[in-house]
């Protein structure tokens, strides 16, 4: 029957319980509008129908995607009395009628549910068994019976929040501008204080003569690492984690049936619970608080030390224009941010170890699955979420090549980072060497930077070996592939040898490019194998 321009079911009044009679419904694809050729459109899915409900005019909280996943879930879970309504309106096609038949039909098929679930628990009581059910379960929460009687919309229960839970939080709750936007906003403020306390743009001349720029707003590693390739690192992270999480993986469910809920996705962040809290201690205590000691406030109270001269220790040659108070002050704020924005980095970069685990597990699950539209489905995802990797690889080795290049830089002849880099271009083609004085500084930069360089290489070869070998894009895999090699190279040849200039140029061109098309071309048309899919 059609209402409306949908499929129209009535209330067929069989006594099923709410479970029973919702199933019937959904595979049926009741109050979905007909197709162009007029016929069913299809099941509902548990994102088709939460998007249906939250699109009701006068619906203006909608319905959260977790609730409606409860619902085609085999589970002790029932229906609120508020979404009853919502249910009504969709199985009646929104026709008045229609709806209050549907209404009674729902209310009363959660009764009975209601009271099996009743039923069972006296049996079990009677037997002395502990009753796991002396509390009604609407919508995914435990009600006492008093409660249950107002039949309110709820929430999921309370689960414990570890570590590495808040971490995913970071970059899945919320607006995917919150996180790029707070790095971006704590370098905005760096900035602001270095130009109050005047070490933004500051010179310092050396004994052998060389006046180099040591300014703050001079260093790419704190200037443009952490307002421009860091914030882009995170939107690019939330932007795959929320297309797996809310949209592929819950397509790649519903064809497969498997591992539906958003608990599977949970446990596997969870499960590295240790990793999150190993990285978390080495970054405050490592690569924040000991560095900080040795590289700035050790050098600051007594003066000297190993390193080369820059912005955080411009108070042991200008004390005119920073007092060393003030530079203790400000390179801790420095330090507990950048420490900070790193545990970020590496959260980012566990995150996408996750989800490319967890696609691998849903296609080794599903490796026998028949259908060819759902093998083609599988390999869009692993296409795009291989894009997103590669995107996040990319920042994650130019993150270290500026880091590299300013700690080099230090150790060298040049004015500044960007005469020094147009220096050594040049004496690729003169045969001078400008590389580096031959000072003998310590780096610790080098080793983080390097750090840096192996945790990002590692996801990428990760996400290569699992969803890449076998696979029907291995040419665009080893595109990309050859881009982050070249872009390595460039990074292990900083400061090495006279021209490195030229190579690392060349491969943050190519880098560049594959930023703004991971795809190296194809834009609209996806190749795999020798068939061409535009989407």
């Amino acid at each position: 029957m059609i209402k409306n321009g949908k499929l129209f079911l009535p209330p067929s009044k069989d006594g099923s319980d709410f479970k029973e009679l919702f199933k019937q419904l959904a595979a049926a694809g009741a109050g979905r509008p007909l197709g162009s050729d007029g016929f069913p459109a299809g099941p509902w899915t548990p994102e088709l129908l939460a998007e249906a409900i939250s699109q009701i005019d006068s619906n203006r909280i909608g319905v959260d995607l977790r609730t409606v996943q409860l619902w085609f879930q085999e589970n002790e879970k029932g229906i609120s009395t508020a979404n009853i309504r919502w249910l009504a309106r969709i199985f009646g096609c929104d026709d008045p009628m229609a709806t209050s038949e549907w209404q009674m039909e729902l209310s009363a098929a959660q009764s009975r549910l209601a009271a099996k679930r009743r039923d069972l628990k006296n049996a079990g009581s009677s037997v002395g068994v502990p009753d796991p059910l002396r509390t009604t379960i609407v919508d995914g929460e435990m009600k006492s019976p008093p409660d249950s009687a107002r039949d309110t919309d709820t929430k999921r229960p309370r689960r414990r929040f570890g570590l590495a839970t808040r971490s995913e939080a970071l970059f899945s709750r919320g607006s995917p501008l919150n996180l790029p936007a707070s790095v971006f906003a704590g370098a905005a403020a760096l900035g602001f204080l270095s130009y109050i306390t005047g070490i933004h743009n500051a010179s310092y001349g050396r004994p052998d003569g060389v006046v180099k720029q040591v300014g703050f707003l001079w260093a790419p590693n704190w200037t443009f690492v952490f307002m421009v390739l860091l914030p882009l690192f995170c939107a690019f992270v939330i932007e795959l984690l929320g297309f797996w999480k809310h949209e592929a993986r819950l397509k790649l469910a519903a064809l497969a049936d498997r591992m539906q809920s958003d608990e599977a996705w949970e446990r596997n962040v969870e499960a590295s619970s240790y990793t999150y809290w190993a990285v978390f201690l080495i970054c405050l205590l490592f690569a924040g608080l000991f560095q900080w000691i040795e590289v700035c406030l050790i050098p600051l109270v007594n003066g000297g030390g190993n390193y080369a001269m820059d912005w955080g220790k411009l108070a042991l040659v200008h004390p005119e224009v920073i007092s060393v108070p003030e530079a203790v002050l400000f390179t801790g704020i420095a330090y507990l941010y950048m420490c900070l924005c790193f545990y970020i980095f590496f959260v980012g970069l566990i995150l996408l170890y996750t989800v490319v685990y967890d696609l691998w597990r849903v296609g080794k699950a599903t490796k026998h699955q028949p259908d060819a539209d759902y093998q083609h489905e599988f390999d869009e995802v692993g296409l795009r979420v291989m894009r997103g990797i590669f995107r996040c690889t990319v920042l994650g080795v130019l993150i270290a090549i500026c880091m590299k290049v300013q700690s080099s830089y230090l150790t060298s002849s040049g004015e500044n980072v960007a005469a020094w880099l147009v220096s050594d271009i040049s004496s690729a083609f003169y045969g001078r060497n400008n590389v580096r004085d031959g000072t003998g500084y310590r780096m610790p930069t080098h080793f983080s930077s390097l750090l840096i360089v192996i945790s990002t290489c590692v996801v990428f070869l990760f996400a290569s070996v699992r969803l890449g070998v076998g696979s029907r894009f291995r040419v665009l895999l080893r595109k990309m592939a050859a881009v982050v090699s070249l872009l390595v190279a460039g990074y292990l040849l900083i400061g090495a040898l006279a021209g490195f200039s030229i190579l690392l140029g060349v491969g943050v061109l190519f880098a560049t490019y594959g930023l703004f098309d991971p795809g190296f071309g194809q834009w609209r048309a996806t190749e795999l194998g020798n068939h061409q899919r535009v989407s």
